[in-house]
């Protein structure tokens, strides 16, 4: 077969959750399947994280926005290449064309409701962009690869209607990285981002689904209470926003203790996990939720929430807060604090959760799937 995989972002300097995604599972593909014929579509970028091998090739496709770039460059490239299947990997694909189509919808928060309003004006354009492009791609949809078995419930129900009777919908599951294990040597690496000897890690961006508000009220309920409290170091949040909510929340008694990073590369997070005290990941909402593997496979307590997929990826018996109680929250930071017995066995449950998810196994999956696709 002739297979293309659309992976516009993964030559980008600054990656993110899909990219990831996209990235790993066609590395791991590159190893197990030397049969099929492979395009992956690319934007030009300055990570070249991706080699070519004799049955892959990488096909850069220039455009200069994101909609041009799927719904105009991305057609002419396919015409040109005449491939069996397209596999896009990001929720949105290419609205015309006849090729048979798989796509990876990560979720359907985009069609939901929100609790506050975004102030990212890119990740706004984004959501609007995803709620016109979506609705018509899934009618023409051969299958429907979604990231958790909470989602593809999700998106039966919420999409009832306009994804086709004939489109299959299937849960595959994300994997974490290889190269995230406990490391003892973090120090060199975290002092680039914190100076505190004691930290707390949180991701803490814009989307109103990260919680970040109620987690930094929660923060500093566990401050107050703690003889000798963690400092709090938050990535990817502006650190103007993240002034705002401190004023706002009156947080000023503890402001000093708080850290923004900025954005942490993808090779330094071993370490930050490695020198937490413990990994907060209070989503109010997440079709999967891969930094809750890669915190658990680096040897950190992890603090999450009971709410959506997120439990279906932890664990049962993870520890799971409800996302909304800020006091709960912060109680459980403290247990972990005072309690090491008890951190101890947060932390040995996390490492024998994470034996069930890789990349390989992802990997397998969607070439099974493509595989099924042979007429």
């Amino acid at each position: 077969m002739k297979i293309a995989i659309e992976a516009q972002r993964i030559f980008r300097k600054n990656k993110h959750g899909m990219d990831f995604v996209a990235l790993e599972s066609i590395r791991c593909l590159q190893k197990i399947d030397k049969t099929n014929e492979y395009f992956i579509l690319v934007s030009p970028g300055e990570d070249h994280c991706l080699e070519e091998t004799p049955n892959m090739h990488i096909v850069e496709v220039k455009c200069p926005s994101y909609p041009l770039w799927e719904q105009v460059a991305l057609p002419l490239v396919l015409k040109k290449i005449k491939i069996d299947v397209l596999h896009c990997t990001s929720n949105t694909a290419p609205i015309f064309g006849s090729t048979p189509l798989i796509v990876t919808l990560h979720d359907i928060i985009f069609l939901e409701k929100q609790t506050q309003s975004n102030p990212s004006l890119y990740q706004k354009m984004g959501r609007i962009y995803r709620r016109l492009v979506v609705p018509k791609i899934l009618k023409k949809c051969s299958k429907i690869i979604t990231v958790s078995h909470f989602e593809k419930e999700r998106i039966k129900e919420g999409l009832k209607g306009i994804v086709s009777e004939k489109t299959e919908l299937l849960a595959v599951y994300n994997g974490y990285g290889k190269h995230f294990f406990h490391r003892d040597d973090f120090e060199n690496v975290v002092k680039k981002y914190i100076s505190a000897p004691r930290y707390i890690f949180f991701f803490g961006n814009t989307d109103p689904k990260k919680n970040t508000v109620r987690t930094l009220r929660a923060y500093g309920h566990y401050a107050r209470k703690s003889s000798d409290a963690a400092h709090l170091l938050i990535a990817d949040i502006p650190e103007n926003v993240l002034d705002g909510i401190i004023k706002t929340e009156g947080l000023e008694d503890v402001k000093n203790m708080i850290h923004p990073s900025g954005y942490i590369y993808n090779a330094d997070m071993p370490y930050i996990y490695s020198g937490a005290q413990a990994f907060l990941y209070t989503s109010l909402r997440e079709s999967f939720g891969i930094p809750i593997l890669e915190a658990m496979a680096c040897g950190v307590p992890v603090v999450t929430s009971s709410t959506s997929a997120i439990p279906e990826v932890a664990g049962k018996d993870a520890l799971l807060v409800d996302p909304t109680d800020e006091n709960e929250i912060a109680e459980a930071l403290l247990r972990l604090e005072n309690d090491e017995e008890y951190k101890n066995s947060v932390i040995q449950y996390g490492l024998c959760r994470v034996k069930d998810f890789s990349w390989e196994n992802t990997a397998k999956a969607l070439l099974d799937i493509y595989e099924s696709m042979k007429k």
